[in-house]
C-alpha cells in the first residue's frame, strides 16, 4: 500500500513539474538560483529541468548510470541543465515509462533493451541469441557506442524515426545467464529443459532451436515455480539473481551468455532538439562521461555477484567459444538469425559487420 501511493505522489509531482517547464525547461526562478554556479556557454541560458526514470531493482546498474548521467549533467552545466531522476519504477514499469516519454510527459529513460523493442521495432537486434558472446566488453562499446560506428548510426535513426533520440547503452561484456537444477555442461543436457523466459517470441525462438522448453511466466512467479518444480530453470542476470535469491531453489549458474545485458538510455526527440545545442552537448558528455566510469563497475559487480552465488553453493559452468559456435550453426539458430534481421530491416547483419571488423 506504501509502495502504491508512493508511485501516485511520484507522478503527480511528475506531471505538477511537467506543467511547469517550459521547451522541456524550468522557470527563471531556478535560473537566478544557479546562475552563480555557470559560466561560459550557460551562464545567459535559462534553466531547464527534465524528468527521468527507470524501472529497474535497487541499486541495479540501470539506476546507478541514471543517476550518475544526472549528477554529472548538472556539474557540468553549473546547476543550469538538472534531471530530477526517479529510479526503481516510481513513476511506473518500462513500458509505462516509454509511453510516459513517448508524449514527453517526462524526458528521458533508462532501461534494458527489451521492452524498447514494443515503441522501437530495431531494437529486435539485441535479440541475435549470443551475438556479443565471443567479444570483449572494450570492442561491443566500439560498436554501440563509438562515434564511427554504422550499427550506432543505423540505429540511432531508428530511435529518430519512432519519437525518441539514442544517447547510448551501458555494457562490459555483461550477460544474462541461465540457472538450473541440471548440469548444463553440453549443448545435449538443455535437450527438453522447462526453462522459464520473458514473453519474447525471440528469445523463446532461441531456447526452442537449441532443444529446450520455453515456458513465459511473470516475474513474481518464478521463484515458486523453480521451488515447486513446474520449471526446471530460468534466465537472467547475475545480480537478479541474486537479488532474487535464486540460489536457494537451484544448483547451476551456467554462463550461457546469451543476451547481452545492457541498459540504454534515450530521450523524448522533441525535448533533446527542443534543447540548447550548449545543453546537448552537455548532456552528451556527461552520458559519455558516466558511460566510461560505470563500465569497469559493471565487471565488477558481475563478478562480485558471481562469487557471491557461488559462495552460496552454486556451481559456476564456464563454456568455450566452441560451445557458441556449435549453437550458432544449429539450423534453428540460423534461421532466427534472418528472421530477426528481417525484423530489424537489416540491422542485424550491420551489427554482426561491425562486431567482426572491431574483433
Amino acid at each position: 500500500m506504501k509502495k502504491s501511493m508512493r508511485k501516485i505522489m511520484a507522478a503527480a509531482l511528475a506531471g505538477f513539474m511537467v506543467l511547469s517547464l517550459t521547451a522541456c525547461g524550468g522557470g527563471d526562478d531556478k535560473a537566478a538560483k544557479s546562475d552563480s554556479k555557470a559560466s561560459g556557454d550557460y551562464a545567459k541560458l535559462k534553466s531547464v529541468e527534465l524528468i527521468g526514470a527507470d524501472s529497474t531493482g535497487k541499486d541495479a546498474a540501470g539506476q546507478l548510470f541514471g543517476e550518475l548521467v544526472a549528477k554529472k549533467v548538472s556539474t557540468i552545466t553549473g546547476g543550469k541543465l538538472t534531471i530530477d531522476y526517479h529510479p526503481n519504477g516510481d513513476l511506473g514499469g518500462d513500458e509505462d515509462l516509454l509511453r510516459q516519454m513517448k508524449s514527453n510527459d517526462i524526458q528521458l529513460v533508462v532501461s534494458q533493451t527489451a521492452p524498447v523493442v514494443s515503441f522501437i521495432p530495431e531494437v529486435a537486434v539485441f535479440d541475435l541469441p549470443m551475438a556479443f558472446a565471443q567479444y570483449k566488453g572494450d570492442a561491443i562499446d566500439k560498436v554501440l557506442n563509438g562515434k564511427d560506428s554504422d550499427f550506432r548510426k543505423k540505429l540511432s535513426e531508428a530511435y529518430e524515426k519512432s519519437g525518441y533520440h539514442y544517447l547510448g547503452i551501458l555494457q562490459n561484456a555483461t550477460f544474462r545467464l541461465t540457472t538450473a537444477n541440471k548440469d548444463l555442461k553440453t549443448l545435449e543436457d538443455y535437450k527438453s529443459l522447462k526453462i522459464r523466459t520473458m514473453s519474447n517470441k525471440n528469445h523463446m525462438a532461441f531456447w526452442t532451436a537449441i532443444g529446450a522448453e520455453p515456458t513465459p511466466l511473470a516475474w513474481p512467479e518464478v521463484y515458486f515455480a523453480l521451488q515447486s518444480g513446474t520449471v526446471a530453470a530460468e534466465e537472467n542476470a547475475a545480480d537478479t539473481i541474486v537479488g532474487a535469491n535464486l540460489n536457494e531453489v537451484q544448483k547451476y549458474l551456467a554462463c550461457t551468455n546469451h543476451i547481452l545485458y545492457a541498459n540504454q538510455i534515450c530521450m523524448n526527440k522533441k525535448a533533446y532538439d527542443g534543447l540548447d545545442p550548449a545543453y546537448q552537448k552537455a548532456l552528451n558528455q556527461a552520458v559519455t562521461e558516466a558511460l566510461a566510469e560505470m563500465r569497469p563497475k559493471l565487471a565488477d559487480i558481475d563478478k562480485k555477484n558471481k562469487d557471491d552465488l557461488k559462495g552460496k553453493g552454486m556451481t559456476i559452468i564456464n563454456y568455450d567459444n566452441a560451445f557458441f559456435a556449435k549453437i550458432l550453426e544449429l539450423p534453428g539458430v540460423k534461421k532466427l538469425y534472418s528472421d530477426i534481421d528481417g525484423q530489424v530491416k537489416g540491422l542485424g547483419k550491420v551489427l554482426m559487420d561491425d562486431l567482426k571488423k572491431v574483433k
